[in-house]
């Protein structure tokens, strides 16, 4: 494979891990399985218990986890054709994926501060035509 082509599936195969970690890790459909890991990871009483439930927790940890399940479905390696090519598109594709994750929360956390903003305005425009 080239090294253009390679490239091209790095930032492409890094958007459905990131998705994927991002959906596990921070939103309402897995609140309750992740609330129980939260409280394991918090509360367990071996090392290994703890840890393996954080795992779940941690966008950036679970996000790992994903990408060795895509490198085995995917077999995508980058620069090398062996054993390197899979550990240097592991640590590439995560990395891709956490920016990609990290931009989305700054794009959201934006969001929801201007829509924050709108809702102080139109209520300050209420008041002020109430006033009246």
């Amino acid at each position: 494979m080239e090294i253009t082509q390679q490239i091209s599936w790095l930032f492409l195969l890094a958007i459905p891990i990131a998705c994927i970690a991002w959906t596990v890790t921070h939103e309402e459909i897995f609140k309750e399985p992740r609330m129980y890991c939260v409280e394991k990871s918090q509360k367990g009483k071996k090392l290994l218990e703890r840890k393996f439930f954080y795992l779940f927790t941690c966008e950036y940890c679970f996000s790992h986890y994903i990408t060795a399940i895509f490198l085995v479905i995917t077999k995508y390696k980058l620069l090398f054709d062996d054993w390197r090519g899979y550990l240097i598109s592991l640590f590439a594709l995560v990395f891709i994926a956490n920016i990609y994750m990290s931009l989305f929360a700054f794009l959201r956390q934006s969001l929801k501060v201007e829509k924050i903003e709108a809702q102080l305005k139109d209520e300050e425009l209420k008041e002020q035509i109430n006033n009246k």
